[in-house]
C-alpha cells in the first residue's frame, strides 16, 4: 500500500504501515526458517544467519546487489532509500528478495542527518525500534569495547601503584608498561559528543584511575564493529578480537587484547 509521502511525515507513514506489519512468527513461516534460527524480540526478531547458511549450503546461491556509498540528496535519499526501493521493486516483479541494511547509529539519528530508515514509501518499519537500538548490537559492541578500556586503565593504575614483586604477588600479573601517550583504543559512545573527543581521565587520585589524555569515538567506529561484520563464526570472532592492538609499551611493543 502506498502512502501520501508529500503530505505525511515519515513517522506518520511508519505508524500507519505498522498496523499491518507481520509479526516474527509470520515472518519465520514466510521465510521458511527453523525454530532455532529466529529469536523473537517483541515486534522484532534476530536471525541466526550462520545456522541458515549452513543449512542451505547445498542450495544454489542467489544474486547479490551491492549498494555502495552514496551522497544523499537534500531530502535524504541515499543508500537505505535506494536499497529499500530496490527490494520493493524486485518484490513487485515476483522475485524472492531480502536485504541487509546498516543499523542506525545514535549520533546521526539524534543529529541533523536523522535515522537511516529510508523515507517516504521506501521506509523501514518499525521505524522507532529500528532507529533506537534495534536488537542491541551497538550496545553490545559498546560494552565490550569499553570493558577493554576499563581493564587496560585498571592495569595501568596497578602497575603505577605496585613494584614488580608486589604486582606478581597481589595480582599474578607481569608488567606490560603501557605508554599512556600510545593508547590506541580510546572509549566509545553512540553519540556525536564533541566535548569528549579529547579529554583527561583518572583525576581521582592513586586509587581512582590513571591520569592521562584520552578520547571518545562513536560506537560504530570501533574496530570490534568492523570485526563483527566480517567474522565467519565465534572462533574467528575471538581470534580477531585477541589480535587487536590496543596500545604500545614504552619500548614500542604492541599490546593486544
Amino acid at each position: 500500500m502506498a502512502f501520501d509521502a508529500v503530505n505525511m511525515a515519515d513517522w506518520q507513514i511508519s505508524e500507519e504501515a505498522e498496523k499491518n506489519m507481520p509479526m516474527p512468527d509470520q515472518w519465520k513461516e514466510k521465510l521458511g526458517l527453523e525454530d532455532d534460527e529466529m529469536l523473537a524480540m517483541g515486534r522484532l526478531s534476530k536471525i541466526d544467519f550462520l545456522k541458515v547458511i549452513n543449512r542451505l549450503q547445498d542450495k544454489p546461491d542467489g544474486k547479490y546487489i551491492e549498494v555502495t556509498a552514496i551522497t544523499p540528496t537534500p531530502l535524504g535519499e541515499g543508500k537505505s532509500t535506494t536499497s529499500l526501493g530496490l527490494m520493493e521493486g524486485l518484490g513487485a516483479r515476483g522475485k524472492s528478495v531480502g536485504g541487509a541494511l546498516r543499523q542506525p547509529s545514535g549520533g546521526p539519528t539524534m543529529n541533523v542527518k536523522g535515522t537511516a530508515a529510508g523515507g517516504g514509501n521506501s521506509l523501514l518499519i518499525p521505524m522507532t525500534e529500528f532507529s533506537l537500538g534495534l536488537t542491541g548490537d551497538i550496545n553490545d559492541i559498546m560494552n565490550a569495547h569499553n570493558l577493554g578500556m576499563v581493564a587496560m586503565t585498571s592495569r595501568m593504575q596497578h602497575e603505577r601503584n605496585y613494584n614488580d614483586e608486589q604486582l606478581a604477588r597481589l595480582t599474578g600479573m607481569r608488567r606490560l608498561d603501557i605508554d599512556p601517550t600510545r593508547v590506541e583504543m580510546g572509549w566509545i559512545i553512540d553519540f556525536c559528543a564533541q566535548s569528549l573527543r579529547n579529554i583527561i581521565i583518572g583525576m581521582g587520585g592513586r586509587f581512582d584511575g590513571y591520569t592521562m589524555q584520552s578520547k571518545f569515538g562513536i560506537a560504530v567506529g570501533s574496530e570490534l564493529m568492523a570485526i563483527l561484520a566480517v567474522a565467519t563464526d565465534l572462533a574467528d570472532l575471538k581470534e580477531r578480537f585477541n589480535n587487536i592492538t590496543v596500545a604500545f609499551s614504552k619500548d614500542g611493543k604492541p599490546v593486544t587484547c
